[in-house]
């Protein structure tokens, strides 16, 4: 063996996932392995997932074949995921915070967008087939997937969990794309109440005839947000034809990406952004951490050129306030390396943990870089640099320290 098979890291019913170890690199990586006589399941994931190039998808890396204790055993290699399962993320009814779950919510779509563009269903959509890694949260486990249009008993035969199964899937009707836009709703309850869909049932047969024959659809919790709920009447549409798909849910207001980018990044100081660097919000007018909340992003023009074009006027803005008040510079960033300028920038006075700062999003950076610099307000000025036409970007930005 080129790697050293490690501890135990989750358990289906035909397969056993485990840490490994490349002997020559000391890449870690996770190893799913099954015994060769029972290995269709994993033979048929690895057929599926070495054909897959989606950063939402687990990636593939690898098979062997491996004899160990006296026994064959058949192993799919894939990429090792630190952050485990989005079930342990919520375990034992832990409930996950809304904006983080619309964010995992939208990668999982669009691994869902990928796998349905290829004609792959997954069959078994849930937070415990759902990594969370660097980069996200990504599919995994597909044991249970199948391409539409194959032929024979496994393509026509119903797999997954009962919990997380759509109506005509438990009635065994038909298991396609529907079904998993079904059980992404499902995994998204999941997320945010912190138990499966149905967790009040005795067995998987009493499970499946709830699903399929009683008409209802798992209960959505008061405490989400109106685009939440109407997110996922979207997903339990009784009737697959109305269901939405995958392409029209990820423009749907609870995952669209303008969204997530305010949610995620606007907000990092825990402070109400202001609409632009002249803004007169809770930065600029607040003298003490005290009482200062988090805002959130209301954004009335949808492109952000139209948002940095409303803030250039025919006249300048100079008002200050009082006349005797010194307006002052600070440099914050720069992509000049100049050793004269980096050793100016070291003698500003190290303002602290409790410095906040306003920012602007990546995406409207270039074309704020277009605009005329004017001077900023600064209530605490402790250094100051004129603007420099040597450097090829530079913000200038207020900044303001708490008392």
């Amino acid at each position: 063996m080129d790697w050293v098979r490690g501890n135990t890291i989750g358990r289906g019913s035909t397969a056993a996932v485990y840490k490994a170890e490349s002997r020559r690199s000391g890449k870690v990586f996770a190893v799913k392995s099954a015994e060769l006589h029972r290995s269709e399941f994993l033979k048929r994931e690895e057929e599926i997932l070495s054909k897959m190039n989606c950063p939402q998808i687990v990636s593939y890396q690898g098979c062997d074949v491996t004899y160990e204790n006296g026994v064959h055993y058949y192993n799919l290699c894939m990429e090792y995921a630190r952050g485990g399962t989005l079930a342990d993320a919520v375990r034992n009814g832990e409930v996950m915070d809304e904006a983080l779950a619309r964010r995992y919510t939208r990668q999982m779509l669009e691994g869902l967008k990928y796998l349905h563009a290829n004609g792959i269903v997954h069959c078994d959509v849930k937070g415990q087939n759902v990594l969370l890694t660097d980069q996200g949260a990504k599919l995994a486990d597909f044991g249970c997937a199948k391409r539409m249009g194959d032929v024979g008993a496994t393509a026509t035969a119903v797999a997954g969990t009962p919990a997380f199964m759509a109506p005509e899937v438990a009635r065994g009707e038909q298991q396609g794309f529907p079904g998993d836009v079904w059980a992404l709703g499902c995994t998204v309850l999941e997320m945010i109440t912190g138990k499966p869909p149905w967790h009040g049932a005795s067995d998987p047969a009493a499970v499946l005839f709830q699903v399929g024959f009683s008409g209802e659809i798992p209960e959505i919790p008061n405490s989400i947000s109106k685009e939440g709920n109407d997110f996922l009447s979207k997903c339990f549409k009784s009737d697959p034809c109305e269901r939405w798909t995958v392409s029209e849910l990820l423009n749907h207001e609870f995952v669209r990406e303008l969204n997530l980018v305010c949610d995620g990044f606007a907000f990092a100081c825990d402070l109400e952004s202001p609409r632009s660097v002249l803004g007169r919000g809770c930065i600029w007018e607040s003298k003490t951490n005290e009482g200062l909340t988090r805002g959130s992003c209301s954004l009335d023009s949808p492109s952000p050129r139209d948002r940095i074009q409303s803030l250039c006027t025919s006249e300048p803005f100079w008002d200050w306030g009082d006349d005797d008040e010194k307006l002052e510079w600070v440099t914050v960033r720069s992509n000049d390396t100049d050793k004269e300028k980096l050793e100016s920038i070291e003698k500003m006075e190290n303002y602290g943990s409790d410095t906040v700062c306003n920012c602007i999003l990546r995406e409207d950076f270039d074309l704020y870089a277009q605009l005329p610099i004017l001077p900023i307000k600064s209530s605490t000025p402790t250094f100051q640099e004129q603007a420099d036409p040597t450097l090829s970007i530079s913000t200038k930005v207020s900044i303001h320290q708490p008392m």
